[in-house]
């Protein structure tokens, strides 16, 4: 009597948020349809119903981590804009540490997502760059968001408290004297300071948001 009222209960947006968080507590290797309907406490016959398959599945997941991403306003300062969007594609991906290296490879892109790259392509046109220089500006800033979202989740350490530790217990393994400019920088700057990684993001997001200024079309050329 109670699978009935299970099968009602269902819906593509609650299948859908159950696979997150299947993702989130073991990657995409641990989401199945099996897993997903376990999770659901569904059959799995009940989850085809509202999703055709695995692909259907990352499609509708990764639609859902671009929703959870603040969008940009081609109203605003470009570069405020596109710090805080980036800023914010970043928390996201700390978050669904799974889904970096999907964010560009579906083929069937769902409303969500199209939404997103529309604001950040109107964005980077408001500010008055070329369809050329928007494209070469998108590539740019999500290679650097996505690229650092992925090192940052295979560090070994995670925030300022943790750094010395590990380093340290790797530097026990190696000879000072034949990495001597590693050692100073880690003896010399990381030891010494309440070193985050993290810190890293907004100093390199920073000088890419000026080398893009500088390629902006100046007034005296436009006239």
């Amino acid at each position: 009597m109670e699978e009935p009222k299970q099968r009602a209960r269902l819906s593509r947006e609650r299948v859908l948020r159950a696979a997150v968080e299947v993702a989130d507590a073991g990657g995409l290797a641990g989401l199945t349809i099996r897993s997903l309907a376990q999770e659901l406490g569904a059959k799995p016959m009940s989850v085809y119903y509202h999703v055709a398959g695995k692909d259907a599945i990352l499609d509708g997941i990764i639609d859902h981590v671009f929703s959870q991403i603040e969008l940009p306003s081609a109203d605003g300062d470009w570069r405020t804009e596109l710090r805080r969007r980036a800023a914010s594609a970043r928390d996201v991906l700390r978050r669904h540490r799974w889904a970096i290296s999907l964010m560009e490879s579906r083929t069937s892109p769902g409303p969500a997502t199209l939404r997103h790259h529309d604001a950040v392509i109107a964005t980077l046109r408001a500010a008055g760059f070329s369809l050329e220089m928007t494209a070469h500006a998108y590539a740019l800033i999500d290679s650097y968001t996505y690229g650092f979202a992925l090192q940052e989740a295979a560090l070994p350490f995670e925030g300022p408290d943790t750094v010395a530790d590990v380093a340290e217990s790797i530097m026990e393994h190696f000879d000072a004297a034949e990495y001597p400019h590693l050692v100073e920088l880690a003896t010399g700057y990381y030891f010494k300071t309440s070193y985050d990684f993290g810190d890293e993001f907004d100093f390199g997001l920073n000088l890419i948001l000026d080398g893009l200024s500088a390629a902006l079309p100046t007034e005296s050329a436009e006239a």
